[in-house]
């Protein structure tokens, strides 16, 4: 006798998010949302309990996505700064080509 497993999907956090955002902004029930994108009702309804969670108890709480954005953000801002600096160092004789005009 073979029996076959059940192979779970993974969704991204991008996917989850766009998905809370058809249920939550245009009002639609969760189940027809569910039907339309072809997953299971109770995983979206499970999301935008999460969501709702999440929001409420922190109206300023940023989501998962905006979350990996800002880390992005800040390590591109401390590697500008840090060749900002590297830039204007002041010893001409080490680096002539990179010597600022003034």
């Amino acid at each position: 006798m073979f029996i076959m497993g059940n192979q779970r999907r993974a969704f991204t956090p991008e996917y989850k998010d766009e998905a809370v955002k058809l249920v939550i902004n245009t009002g639609r029930p969760v189940a027809r949302v569910a039907r339309e994108l072809g997953i299971v009702e109770q995983t979206l309804s499970n999301w935008v309990k999460a969501h709702r969670d999440r929001y409420d108890a922190s109206d300023g709480a940023l989501s998962e996505t905006e979350r990996a954005e800002l880390v992005r953000l800040r390590k591109e801002v401390s590697d500008l700064k840090m060749d900002r600096a590297f830039l204007n160092y002041p010893d001409v004789r080490i680096m002539p080509m990179f010597a600022l005009k003034r």
